[in-house]
């Protein structure tokens, strides 16, 4: 990537700089310890000044991507990374590292009109839904923010039981439900808004993996969709292609 220039959007050359070598330390390209080029050699790699490359690595820095040390130069730092596995019975409490990982419930409260896919995938028929805001921590660094919807109707009173146990699983099982599977998945990719930008402290412009679902009880009746969106530099998608298989293809 020679000589960047500033695009024609405007955006700036320091954030194109940034941008690519965020994509290289992602892919490997610049794995975790390894120290980057110089100022000098990154200026005459992108054909710029190096005060346009030392705001680029501020930048990175500022991310907890890299880290400068003393007489020694700038390093990789590593980063955490989220594995979530989609299978027959996914939980995103259990996706990442025990000890690294945390999942915490922010807010819930029902809405007597959910959004229509809500109330087509959960078959509402004009029911209201419990909505349950979620996210995801890895060593401290949000990677994901989930919202899940449950049939007030299945599920009554797992808004207190949420508040009391703090975990959806646990909440569930308080009211009987303690076996549900995952029948339906889809996965996309867009830009982050700005809500999950500030929630997850990410770049401008940066890319979210969005997960959707439907869990049902085990006689398919539908409890659960779930809007999951993920930092896509930070999370591994992990799908048991023979386990949903073995559901029926769903």
């Amino acid at each position: 990537m020679p000589h960047v220039t500033r695009s024609a959007t405007g955006y700036s050359t320091w954030r194109l700089i940034a941008d690519q070598l965020r994509s290289e330390i992602v892919d490997g390209s610049f794995p975790p310890e390894v120290k980057l080029p110089t100022e000098g050699e990154l200026a005459d790699r992108f054909g710029v000044h190096r005060n346009t490359v030392r705001q680029s690595v501020a930048a990175l820095a500022a991310e907890g991507l890299v880290a400068t040390r003393q007489g020694s130069g700038t390093f990789v730092v590593p980063h955490p990374l989220l594995v979530h596995r989609i299978s027959l019975r996914t939980r995103l409490s259990e996706s990442g590292r025990p000890g690294a990982t945390s999942h915490r419930p922010i807010a819930a409260e029902i809405a007597a009109s959910p959004p229509h896919e809500v109330a087509t995938r959960l078959r509402l028929d004009g029911r209201p839904a419990l909505r349950v805001e979620t996210v995801a921590d890895v060593n401290g660094s949000t990677v994901a923010r989930s919202t899940a919807w449950f049939d007030v109707a299945l599920t009554p009173d797992l808004d207190i039981h949420l508040r009391q146990t703090r975990s959806i699983t646990k909440a569930l099982r308080a009211v009987g439900i303690d076996d549900y599977v995952r029948t339906w998945s889809a996965v996309s990719s867009r830009i982050a808004n700005a809500t999950e930008t500030e929630d997850m402290n990410l770049p401008a412009g940066s890319i979210v993996l969005v997960v959707r679902s439907v869990n049902t009880l085990v006689d398919r009746t539908p409890l659960q969709y779930t809007n999951t969106r993920f930092r896509a530099d930070r999370v591994e998608l992990d799908i048991d292609f023979d386990a949903l298989e073995d559901l029926g293809g769903h």
